[in-house]
């Protein structure tokens, strides 16, 4: 489920729905965890694949290729120059750039008519729901999963 707050625009004073998110954010552990629960893998070896990942795509993207990662999507560089256009072709030079980005798009398939027909990660049949006060919209303190080995003295840590 997903959750949604009403926020009035300033710009016309009329209200629209907010995405909005809740609970803690899902670490890198969490999503290690789940991907070892659904794989041969195990926890450690799949959080080192999810350590290198970044560093990974960073290089590839150093190297100016676009990295596309089947069911995610693909990462690509833009570049920020605004303000400082010049007059001719030849004066163009990477002085003018003042900024990097990186960009996002979710893989998409597409049907017979070239329509998106799906988007990885958003789920075929999401379902809204107004964010109600007695959910917590902000950080909250989870519990530990029991056997990750965050609540217990062996000093092994989760992944030990």
């Amino acid at each position: 489920m997903a959750y949604f707050e009403k926020q009035q625009a300033a710009r016309n004073g009329l209200w629209y729905p907010k995405a909005k998110t809740i609970g803690r954010a899902v670490t890198t552990d969490d999503v290690a965890q789940r991907l070892a629960d659904l794989s041969a893998l195990s926890t450690g070896d799949v959080k080192s694949v999810l350590d290198l990942l970044g560093g990974v795509i960073g290089e590839y993207m150093n190297q100016g290729r676009t990295v596309k990662l089947d069911g995610v999507g693909t990462f690509y560089y833009t570049i920020d120059s605004s303000g400082n256009g010049v007059a001719t072709p030849e004066e163009v030079s990477a002085k003018q750039i003042n900024g990097t980005h990186v960009r996002f798009i979710p893989e998409t398939s597409r049907g017979p008519k070239n329509e998106v027909t799906s988007r990885s990660l958003i789920g075929s049949n999401v379902f809204w729901e107004l964010l109600s006060p007695d959910i917590p919209a902000s950080a909250v303190d989870d519990a530990p999963e029991p056997g990750t080995g965050e609540d217990d003295d062996s000093g092994q840590g989760t992944f030990g």
